[in-house]
């Protein structure tokens, strides 16, 4: 996944002007808590927003997934072979 990338790049890279590298600066448990905001952003939104905001909202989850992810040490097909595991069952 391209973003998913990116995101290893400015966390490598740690460019000035970066939110990525800004999150990173403010450690795992900030980015954990970011993930927490935004999950509870997308679920108000599901239920009395419209369908383009409650898009900006999962985007904005995903994104923050995708960063703790990252720091965490987990890619895209970590989590792909977990839920290939799961069907399996």
């Amino acid at each position: 996944m391209q973003l998913y990338n990116i995101i290893i790049d400015r966390i490598n890279k740690r460019p000035q002007g970066s939110y990525t590298a800004q999150l990173i600066e403010r450690g795992r448990g900030y980015i954990a808590r970011k993930v927490g905001e935004e999950a509870v952003e997308v679920i108000v939104s599901s239920l009395a927003e419209s369908k383009e905001r409650f898009v900006e909202e999962v985007a904005d989850l995903l994104y923050h997934l995708l960063v703790l992810m990252a720091v965490n040490g987990v890619n895209i097909n970590d989590v792909c072979d977990e839920l290939r595991r799961r069907m399996k069952k």
